[in-house]
């Protein structure tokens, strides 16, 4: 993991997406390249709010990454970006 890498990333995802700049949350674990200084900055400019895990509570994720799967496969999933955090 290398934060260069994932601010490249989200950079080149926003555009490609065509992704607004208001309201963009991105939410990752607590790991030192999405909390470095560069990965950031990135976020900054971009206008991406960033949210982070709890930090020692490893429980968040899978959680989280089991919803997303139960979404994902249900008959009525929209197949479509969600318009906003609500």
């Amino acid at each position: 993991e290398n934060a260069e890498h994932a601010s490249r990333l989200i950079r080149k995802g926003r555009l490609a997406e065509g992704i607004r700049r208001e309201g963009l949350i991105l939410h990752s674990d607590n790991g030192s390249p999405m909390r470095g200084a560069t990965m950031l900055a990135t976020l900054q400019k971009l206008g991406v709010i960033p949210s982070f895990s709890r930090p020692s509570v490893s429980d968040d994720n899978p959680y989280s990454e089991s919803l997303f799967r139960t979404l994902k496969y249900c008959p009525a999933y929209l197949g479509k970006p969600f318009e906003n955090i609500e």
